[in-house]
């Protein structure tokens, strides 16, 4: 049996099934852009909830697998040379993810760096900006008088909005005809902007017709409805 008593994470979440990937997550967009993944490539993984209302996210267990105390992040017993990998940061685990399958991201090395190019995007732009747009719009940012912080950010989630739009022109997916990881890492950031931050009037979602199609498609697939939900509810 695999043994993974060496890393401190499996103290507070045993692994039950320790020959699998081990996932420490919570179904946000970055945390499902992992889970959607993996039940893509149909990799066997156990989920781990990281109780963020439990302050799990800075325990000493955590940390030791994520210094950054941020979801998610994963510990594959069977990692490069078949030596357990302890790894943080969505975008850096789909790229593992998808080079240890061979699936969702181009082997010719142009198409490759087209779709890191595209990744980046999403890691360095539109996660951050919709995220705070969504403080602003519905969390304790909304209650500030001054509302010039908030339109910031609605004016910048709108730009990046409008570049996505016109990269998804004549399109099916971001990269074109291949659905990749920058699609699993790109819808779930414009699902929450319009769902749970509530914020689809506040950015006019609907002047990006060509989001919302690909949007609509993506969360039709099986595997994206299965990782939505992982790790579930206690």
């Amino acid at each position: 049996m695999t043994d993974l008593s060496a890393f401190a994470v499996t103290r507070k979440w045993p692994a039950r099934q320790p020959e699998r990937l081990q996932l420490y997550s919570l179904p946000t967009p970055n945390g499902v852009k992992v889970s959607i993944m993996l039940e893509e490539t149909g990799v066997a993984y156990e989920a781990h909830r990281v109780d963020f209302a439990a302050n799990d996210q800075l325990s000493p267990e955590f940390l030791s697998l994520s210094p950054n105390n941020k979801i998610p992040a994963i510990l594959d017993p069977q990692g490069p040379g078949g030596k357990p990998l302890a790894l943080f940061d969505s975008g850096a685990i789909l790229v593992y993810l998808a080079d240890k399958t061979g699936q969702l991201l181009p082997e010719d090395p142009a198409e490759r760096y087209v779709a890191l190019q595209w990744l980046m995007f999403q890691m360095g732009g539109i996660g951050p900006m919709f995220g705070q747009v969504g403080f602003f719009n519905r969390f304790a940012g909304k209650n500030y008088d001054d509302k010039r912080p908030r339109d910031r950010y609605v004016a910048e989630s709108r730009r990046l909005l409008a570049v996505l739009n016109q990269r998804l022109q004549g399109r099916e997916w971001i990269l074109g005809d291949s659905y990749s990881i920058v699609d699993i890492a790109t819808f779930p950031w414009v699902r929450n902007l319009i769902g749970f931050y509530e914020a689809g009037d506040l950015v006019g979602i609907g002047d990006f017709p060509e989001v919302t199609r690909v949007l609509d498609t993506f969360l039709a697939r099986p595997a994206v409805q299965r990782g939505l939900m992982i790790p579930a509810a206690p």
